[in-house]
């Protein structure tokens, strides 16, 4: 038996792609059950496992009335963990046919020969016309508006839309959609063995 020690590193920067404002550039938590079943499965070529939707939700923190952010831990224990309040998806693989949007919701695998490790970016866009039912303006003082996200994971593919198991987690301070602006998500995931032994 062959004993490769492996770990998954994930990293989430949200941006204005036009204005270049961060608003989020900060590490995620990994549900390594779940990773190891979606990972596993991939292997062996089942029909399912692999990275379909990310996943936004408003539910990771709470805000007092002077503006303090208590913050969630992050949902990584228990195969049917979720994110706290799951408000809107999209589907990010590219190769689905449930993407209507591949040139801006994709996934890029980077590997440079001889290293011990592999980046999946994952590239998603809110463009200013979604979700359905934002607000006009990125002004809102309820932080608890459906579209004001706190938290955001990548979920597998099941069979089911919506439906797949958590893969990453990540909580942070809220971040409101609206008509008036665009949201870039650039994920990226790095698989690394931690020993070029075999």
């Amino acid at each position: 038996m062959i004993n490769i020690p492996m770990s998954v590193h994930g990293h989430i920067k949200i941006f204005d792609p036009i204005s270049k404002e961060i608003f989020v550039d900060k590490d995620n938590a990994v549900h390594y059950e779940n990773i190891s079943n979606a990972m596993a499965l991939t292997l062996a070529n089942r029909t399912t496992g692999w990275i379909q939707e990310m996943h936004f939700g408003n539910g990771g923190t709470s805000v007092s009335s002077t503006g303090i952010i208590t913050y969630l831990p992050p949902n990584v224990t228990g195969q049917n963990a979720s994110l706290y309040n799951d408000t809107y998806y999209k589907v990010v693989n590219d190769q689905s046919s449930l993407n209507p949007n591949p040139g801006v919701n994709f996934m890029q695998v980077n590997h440079s020969q001889g290293q011990v490790y592999t980046d999946i970016l994952i590239s998603c866009l809110l463009d200013f016309g979604e979700p359905s039912g934002q607000s006009a303006f990125d002004n809102s003082t309820n932080f608890n508006d459906t579209f004001t996200f706190d938290e955001l994971g990548l979920k597998s593919w099941n069979g089911t839309p919506g439906a797949g198991l958590l893969l990453t987690h990540v909580i942070f301070s809220p971040v409101q959609k609206s008509l008036n602006r665009m949201l870039q998500i650039d994920y990226t995931l790095r698989i690394q063995s931690l020993t070029n032994l075999a």
